[in-house]
């Protein structure tokens, strides 16, 4: 089973190698969904959940959307364009979130990156 929470956070980049206006400074609105897989639990705290929302949350924050809200992105990402976002918050997060399966990093309303587990290899 798949569990999922959405976040939001706003951020400025630009694309250095981009031969259009993604080259100039601008920003977005991104949204990112991340999701857990695996068994819903049958003991402890987190009885009848894969995870609970609220660690979910916790780790997030602290790791991606302190790190990314209001920033500009070519301070700690080289060339962020929304691949290279998505496996730089996949990085970040999966040490505290071992049931990561799948991140979606909506950079538009219309465009995003989708990171699965199983795009990583082996």
């Amino acid at each position: 089973m798949q569990i999922r929470k959405l976040f939001h956070f706003e951020a400025a980049h630009l694309l250095p190698f981009h031969p259009g206006k993604c080259a100039s400074m601008h920003g977005h609105s991104y949204r990112l969904e991340v999701a857990l897989r695996g068994p819903i639990q049958s003991e402890g705290p987190t009885r009848g959940m894969i995870e609970d929302f609220d660690t979910i949350a916790s780790v997030v924050r602290a790791g991606i959307i302190d790190a990314l809200d209001h920033q500009t992105l070519n301070d700690l990402i080289e060339n962020p364009t929304a691949e290279r976002i998505i496996l730089w918050i996949w990085r970040r997060l999966e040490p505290d979130l071992p049931s990561l399966d799948e991140l979606v990093l909506w950079e538009t309303a219309t465009s995003c990156a989708r990171l699965r587990r199983e795009d990583l290899g082996p």
